[in-house]
């Protein structure tokens, strides 16, 4: 089992993404999605990004808390 403390800055070097604050918030900024579009469905995400986020999300752990934090912020734009 991991021992990597779930963080956003965990979740984006998992992801294989600049991990720093500027490099979050500037992936943040860039890639906000509509409000009915799923974290998982967004099409910026390879293939193995998108297997990771939808097993963290289902695994219902302390990762999915991260990933859910993390579908908020992509989310801030959008409206209903």
């Amino acid at each position: 089992m991991s021992q990597t403390r779930p963080r956003m800055t965990n979740l984006f070097e998992q992801l294989g993404l600049d991990s720093s604050e500027e490099g979050i918030q500037t992936f943040i900024e860039n890639h906000q999605m509509d409000a009915s579009m799923s974290i998982t469905q967004a099409p910026f995400w390879t293939d193995a990004q998108r297997q990771f986020l939808s097993e963290k999300i289902q695994s219902d752990g302390e990762w999915a808390t991260v990933v859910d934090q993390l579908n908020e912020s992509l989310h801030e734009d959008s409206v209903e």
